[in-house]
């Protein structure tokens, strides 16, 4: 079984490996910061919604294969979301869009995310 502290990893490691598919150019280097330099309130979150993701897939009985890569990405966006509410007071209203107005990579590399934690389940 994993720890924690390695499911925040995997969805670090699925991030940054979706920002550099999906992100137009050239991303920022905080978009692809390693998890050991990744801010501790990140791997906080990071790891949370890792757990969030897995047990959603769990009490599904793994059924989440059949959801569409939308429906992946937006319970990914909207668990982070809340994160971003815990971890920062006032937040830029980028750090909370709504899924309709996130940027088309960041929906992929969050539906990414969630089809990696389906394989690590």
């Amino acid at each position: 079984m994993s720890t924690p502290n390695e499911n925040g990893r995997v969805f670090r490691e699925a991030w940054i490996a979706g920002v550099l598919k999906h992100f137009p150019g050239e991303p920022k280097p905080g978009y692809v910061t390693p998890w050991d330099q990744t801010p501790d309130w990140e791997r906080e979150a990071a790891t949370a919604v890792y757990g969030q993701v897995a047990d959603f897939i769990r009490v599904s009985d793994g059924n989440t294969g059949k959801l569409t890569r939308e429906q992946k990405g937006r319970f990914v966006a909207l668990c982070w979301i809340a994160q971003i509410h815990k971890h920062i007071p006032d937040p830029k209203p980028s750090y909370v869009a709504d899924w309709d107005d996130l940027p088309e990579w960041q929906r992929q590399t969050d539906a990414d995310i969630f089809e990696r934690i389906e394989l690590e389940s």
